[in-house]
C-alpha cells in the first residue's frame, strides 16, 4: 500500500488495528501514554512513541510520531469518568496545530454514537446529534473542530459499544438489577471496527461521517440473558421500566450504499 499510518492511542482497539494494518503491508506508527505498554508494543513490532495529550501542551515526541504520516487515526476517548474536569476539546485543538504543522492530509477521528443522546427510532448519519453527557458533547465539538479544518480531510466514525472475543458487557452486568431492559442493543465487534477503518483507508472515503454498529438490535433484557447463559453467568434482571424508554436503533446506511457490509456477529 506504501502508506504510513499513525494510530494515536494504541489501546484495546488501536493495538489490534496496528497489527492488522501491518499484515496488510502498511507502515504503522503508534502511541501510548505508558512506558510499560510501550515496551510491549515495541516487542510486537510496532513503531511506538510515548505521547500524552494535555489541554495546553503535548508530552513526548509528537513531532516524531506525526512526521511523514499519510493518515492519522485519532483513537483517544475523552475518559471523563476518571477526570470529569478534563478539556478534551482543548486537547484536540492542541493536536490540530501539530497536524497542520506536519502537513498531514487525512485524519480519521474515532467518535461514539453517544453523540446522539437519547434520540429514538432509526438513527442514520444525517440524524441531528443531541448528546446528553459531557463526554458526548465534547466528542461532538471535537468532530466539528476537525471537520471544519480545511488544511486536511477528515472522516468520522461513530462506533457503538465495542465488544470482542476478550471483552463483553455481560461480564460487568452479570447479576445486577437494571432499568434499561427495553432499550435496544447497539454494539459492534472489534473485528468489524478494523474492517470499517481499513475500508475507509483503502477506498478513500474521506470527508464523511459513518456510524459503526452491527445491524442486530434486540432488547437488552433478551440479549444479555442469552449472553449470560452462553457463558454460564448469572443474568442481570430488569425492573419494569418500559414507559418513556428510548428505543434507539443505530444504522449505517452509508456503508450499505458502498457495498461494504459488516462481517462479525455480536452473538458469535
Amino acid at each position: 500500500m506504501n502508506k504510513t499510518i499513525g494510530i494515536l492511542g494504541c489501546g484495546w482497539l488501536g493495538t489490534s488495528l496496528a497489527k492488522d494494518l501491518m499484515k496488510s503491508s502498511f507502515s504503522v506508527k503508534g502511541t501510548t501514554t505508558s512506558p510499560e505498554k510501550r515496551a510491549r508494543l515495541l516487542e510486537a513490532g510496532i513503531n511506538v512513541f510515548q505521547v500524552t495529550l494535555h489541554e495546553t501542551t503535548i508530552s513526548g515526541d509528537i513531532g516524531g510520531f506525526l512526521k511523514n504520516l499519510d493518515i492519522l487515526i485519532i483513537n483517544v476517548p475523552p475518559n471523563l469518568r476518571k477526570n470529569p474536569s478534563s478539556d478534551y476539546v482543548g486537547k484536540m485543538n492542541r493536536l490540530t496545530h501539530h497536524i497542520i504543522r506536519e502537513k498531514i492530509k487525512y485524519v480519521l477521528f474515532i467518535s461514539s454514537t453517544s453523540v446522539y443522546g437519547d434520540v429514538s427510532g432509526e438513527i442514520t448519519e444525517s440524524t441531528v446529534a443531541k448528546p446528553l453527557t459531557e463526554s458526548g458533547r465534547q466528542l461532538l465539538r471535537s468532530e466539528r473542530l476537525f471537520l471544519d479544518e480545511t488544511s486536511f480531510n477528515t472522516t468520522i466514525i461513530r462506533f457503538g459499544g465495542l465488544i470482542g472475543d476478550d471483552r463483553h458487557p455481560i461480564t460487568m452486568l452479570s447479576g445486577k438489577v437494571l432499568d434499561n431492559g427495553e432499550e435496544l442493543v447497539n454494539l459492534i465487534h472489534k473485528k468489524d471496527c478494523i474492517h470499517m477503518i481499513k475500508t475507509i483507508i483503502v477506498e478513500e472515503y474521506w470527508n464523511e461521517i459513518f456510524n459503526g454498529v452491527y445491524p442486530y438490535h434486540p432488547k437488552k433484557s433478551e440479549y444479555y440473558l442469552q449472553e449470560a447463559k452462553k457463558r454460564g453467568l448469572p443474568p442481570p434482571t430488569y425492573r419494569n421500566s418500559a414507559i418513556g424508554v428510548s428505543k434507539k436503533r443505530v444504522v449505517f446506511k452509508n456503508f450499505y450504499v458502498k457495498n461494504h457490509n459488516l462481517t462479525t456477529s455480536i452473538c458469535s
